[in-house]
């Protein structure tokens, strides 16, 4: 047996590729459902997350400490936690709702979860945008809603794209935790092909390499947008 041969039986005894070509169905599924969840997630914190960020800069404390407790309660439970509590206790406080599909309260979860961390992103942004950009906005008489649609968001936004990148990313990852509450995620299509193969090497280096190029295309957009919208951050280096 020639050295290629020896290696090709080799690697096919570590990595088989027709096993994992079998439940490519699957794999696909999951990774829908994965991307679905992620991205519907995504939109959903960062909309409230920004509206939550304007709430914890709010002046009146009838607003930002409420704001605020919600914020230190995320973030001092687990995921996985938050995750039970929305599958086990949103059906019970609304059972004239009927049943809710589990993907969705996977994503009622992930969005609870993520939105505190997005709205601290977004208020560190809007911290950050210099006061002289402000002033010239208002030497312009644009009103308060302007400045804050045209100047001061778009800025904040830009300042903070690394920062929502790697936010992303984590809420990718974030989803394998749906398997949980029996969401078909891309986790769960690897534990399915071990499961019924025994094979964790193909099941499991198939959604890690799959998550990898995940991030990967992610920081590729994140960078074709930082450059689009004539952003620096990822030009800067400490001094």
């Amino acid at each position: 047996m020639s050295n290629f041969e020896s290696f090709t039986a080799w690697l096919v005894d570590f990595y088989n590729f027709r096993i994992v070509l079998q439940y490519a169905d699957q794999i696909a599924a999951g990774l829908w459902n994965t991307l679905f969840a992620a991205g519907a997630s995504l939109v959903f914190s960062l909309i409230f997350g920004t509206l939550l960020a304007f709430a914890r800069r709010s002046g009146n404390a009838l607003i930002w400490r409420p704001a605020d407790a919600y914020i230190q309660f995320i973030r001092a439970t687990p995921l996985l936690i938050q995750i039970y509590l929305v599958y086990f206790g949103l059906p019970s406080l609304l059972p004239f709702t009927g049943r809710w599909p589990e993907l969705w309260l996977g994503i009622m979860a992930l969005t609870i979860h993520t939105t505190p961390y997005m709205a601290e992103i977004i208020r560190s942004g809007i911290n950050a945008v210099p006061k002289g950009q402000i002033e010239g906005a208002m030497a312009v008489a644009m009103s308060p809603r302007q400045r804050m649609q045209y100047v001061i968001l778009p800025q904040a936004f830009t300042n903070t794209l690394p920062a929502l990148l790697g936010q992303t990313a984590i809420l990718i990852k974030d989803t394998s935790l749906l398997s949980a509450i029996a969401v078909f995620d891309l986790l769960n299509a690897g534990l399915l092909l071990n499961s019924e193969r025994v094979r964790p090497k193909e099941g499991f280096l198939t959604v890690a390499a799959i998550y990898l190029a995940i991030y990967a295309v992610l920081v590729v957009v994140s960078r074709r947008v930082e450059l689009k919208l004539g952003g620096a951050a990822w030009n800067r280096r400490p001094a």
